[in-house]
């Protein structure tokens, strides 16, 4: 069997920290997130939790509700007073009046376990959309690798030198920029077009022809498996 190859990961990828005290539900979405193209950190508890905030700056909290100590609720209560950051709630707890209990601190969303861990990349997305939509889409510029694009232009060039696109093809690049780094579904880069989410394939393969060293194995513009695309841009 080949061995996996390592993920990389943007410094402008968001930025996500997960709190629980399970270990092995913890291991699970950091490799899942991961892998989904998100930078992770983790805590297995509220204390631990508060030491990683201290020193660190995170786009999305995901918080466990039922920890040992200070709660994911009681936590959340506490950081929504002084801070913006979006919070999505995970509790065993399925009952109404525990997921008002939980919205009622000021967080974002809330799911209960088990979940799809499909469902739980699309609420991020989601929320990261909702939250920050124009972070990037204000930069004129943003570069991955040897090449730019300039999205109020739709102009690639690499080195300085301009590459010809389709008018599809900055399309994609303009949408995946939008992300920050983080991945967009098939169904999103489809759009409101003719395409469907084959054709999105084949379009995202001859994007690649011309941004990859090596199209077959993308560095820059990398499958996320369950989640559709993602663009490695720099900060």
């Amino acid at each position: 069997m080949t061995p996996a190859r390592a993920q990389i990961l943007a410094d402008s990828a968001p930025h996500l920290l997960v709190v629980d005290d399970d270990a092995r539900i913890r291991t699970l979405l950091v490799r899942f997130l991961t892998e989904a193209g998100y930078r992770v950190t983790a805590a297995a508890s509220s204390t631990e939790a508060r030491a990683r905030l201290s020193g660190l700056t995170f786009d999305l909290l995901i918080l466990d509700v039922m920890m040992p100590g200070e709660t994911g609720i009681d936590l959340a209560r506490d950081l929504r007073a002084r801070s913006e950051v979006p919070i999505l709630m995970l509790t065993a707890l399925g009952e109404a009046e525990d997921r008002i209990r939980g919205l009622e601190t000021g967080v974002d969303d809330y799911m209960a376990k088990p979940f799809d861990p499909r469902e739980l990349l699309l609420r991020i997305t989601n929320i990261l959309r909702r939250r920050a939509p124009a972070a990037v889409a204000e930069q004129e510029e943003v570069r991955f690798g040897s090449f730019t694009f300039n999205l109020a232009r739709g102009e690639l060039r690499q080195d300085g030198e301009i590459i010809h696109t389709t008018e599809r093809e900055r399309e994609l690049l303009r949408l995946l920029a939008e992300e920050r780094g983080g991945p967009l579904s098939r169904e999103a880069l489809a759009g409101k077009g003719d395409a469907n989410e084959r054709a999105v394939d084949v379009q995202i393969n001859r994007l690649r022809r011309k941004i990859e060293t090596d199209p077959s194995h993308p560095l820059l513009l990398q499958t996320v498996r369950g989640a559709g695309y993602r663009l490695l841009i720099e900060p």
